[in-house]
């Protein structure tokens, strides 16, 4: 008898999420046990409790799948739940806390339909957030020669020395945006640029972004106006937008939910599976977007 497909969902927040959950149903979830305020010391008996429960070879149809708005705190759980698995003994896990992995493979898939990225300069405006870190990660990892920015200098050169550590051979700087002029410095000779700023947050004004002549794809994943990106729209996708190829949050969302879903669905493939952001982005590229 094939065991049903269970998936638990561990939620730092005091309230799992919604969204996460009705995923996981679309997804082929059959069976979804919710655990809302999850805390580090809770994690060895709840993980326990999937792996002993099930015989080896059953264990691929248990998973768990680590969501939350606040990915700090999702790495850390992540970072515990792996720890507490040992030889045949392990179920397969996702983080996707607050959407961060799939939100950033989803922009940097859009970007590499329209130029190669190897080679390519790529901007992450708001580089230093748990988005624009994997956004400039990913687009590290495709060999592009990428320009952390943030208002805060220090943070965008430690986050560009930390993502160097993490890809060997990669082109990584950290930037300030504060100052006259520093936005269009910033732009000189790159052909994409992403933003993955807070809701609400200009962050490229009109004027600066066609004064960038190399510009070919500029992703804003702000979805609440203003717009990171001036000009951007919330529904574009691969719209013209002054010879740039423009895309927003709600252009690269429907392609964001296909890689949630077939990542989901890929953890009960087997029971030895950790997706994280590079994980999720290889499933993104497999598939037809």
């Amino acid at each position: 008898m094939t065991k049903p497909k269970i998936l638990l969902q561990f939620d730092p927040d005091p309230q799992a999420s919604v969204f996460d959950a009705v995923v996981a149903v679309d997804s082929g979830v059959e069976q979804l046990l919710q655990y809302p305020g999850v805390q580090l010391e809770q994690v060895r008996d709840l993980v326990h409790g999937a792996m002993f429960t099930r015989g080896p070879q059953d264990l691929h149809n248990t998973a768990i799948f680590i969501g939350g708005t606040n990915v700090a705190a999702g790495e850390e759980l992540l970072h515990k739940v792996t720890k507490c698995f040992f030889g045949p003994l392990r179920v397969s896990v996702m983080l996707d806390a607050n959407g961060a992995n799939t939100t950033a493979a989803a922009a940097v898939l859009a970007a590499g339909k329209h130029l190669p990225l190897a080679g390519a300069t790529v901007v992450v405006l708001a580089g230093t957030g748990p988005v624009g870190q994997r956004v400039a990660r990913l687009a590290a990892r495709q060999g592009a020669v990428v320009r952390v920015a943030s208002r805060q200098l220090e943070r965008a050169v430690q986050t560009a020395e930390r993502i160097q550590t993490q890809v060997a051979g990669s082109q990584v700087s950290g930037h300030g945006t504060a100052g006259e002029g520093a936005l269009d410095s910033l732009l000189a000779g790159a052909q994409v640029v992403i933003a993955a700023g807070a809701a609400g947050i200009e962050l490229l004004p009109a004027d600066v972004r066609m004064r960038a002549k190399d510009l070919q794809v500029a992703v804003d994943l702000n979805a609440v106006p203003p717009a990171g990106i001036a000009g951007i729209d919330v529904m574009d996708k691969a719209a013209d937008l002054d010879g740039v190829i423009g895309y927003g949050a709600i252009g690269v969302g429907g392609t964001k939910m296909k890689i949630h879903r077939a990542a989901v669905a890929r953890l009960f493939t087997s029971n030895h599976l950790v997706l994280d952001a590079e994980e999720i982005f290889e499933i993104g590229q497999q598939l037809e977007l």
